[in-house]
């Protein structure tokens, strides 16, 4: 019978594995998705949770060598993240180095989650949440340096209009 070694003992925590992959999955997605960047809730999702079965069946399957599959998800995820990564060929800019590392970081929290390290898992989600949200250092210093251009050549020297430019500014910083 098919269905004969059901149940096993390990659907559950395979069921429970699978509802945090999907929390993290969609927590890190959504900010990407939020700001406009490739890999986004799917991708995420995805990666986390494929991760996440390699894992789970390396711990069954063959409990003494564990990182047997671990390092080849790395080394895969290596790969598929080297495929995102793309290069000008015009002004020779790298594009996509950070999904890529996501994509990266991803497999690894869905081999924190198919190990059962739980906390692992949330904090690093929380941190692949929080991380591409720290501000700039080098955008931060543009703008106020062309926010003080705008306030030395303001003929006017409205507030209004210094607020408008300022947000017109900030609008064109985030669609670069």
């Amino acid at each position: 019978m098919v269905l004969e070694g059901i149940p096993t003992g390990y659907e559950i925590r395979f069921l429970i594995d699978i509802g945090i992959v999907l929390g993290a999955g969609f927590a890190i997605g959504a900010e990407r998705e939020s700001r406009n960047k490739p890999a986004g809730i799917s991708t995420h999702c995805l990666v986390i949770g494929g991760a996440m079965i390699f894992t789970f069946l390396s711990s069954l399957v063959d409990p003494n060598c564990t990182s047997r599959i671990a390092l080849q998800v790395v080394s895969g995820i290596g790969f598929l993240g080297a495929g995102i990564i793309l290069k000008s060929e015009i002004d020779k800019k790298i594009t996509n180095l950070t999904t890529a590392a996501a994509i990266w970081y991803a497999a690894a929290i869905g081999m924190a989650i198919g190990y059962e390290y739980y906390f692992l898992a949330a904090v690093a989600t929380a941190f692949a949440v929080g991380v591409p949200r720290i501000p700039h250092i080098s955008k931060c210093l543009l703008m106020g340096d062309e926010l003080k251009r705008l306030s030395r050549t303001c003929c006017c020297n409205s507030k209004a209009w210094l607020l408008w430019e300022k947000e017109r500014f900030s609008s064109a910083q985030r669609t670069q």
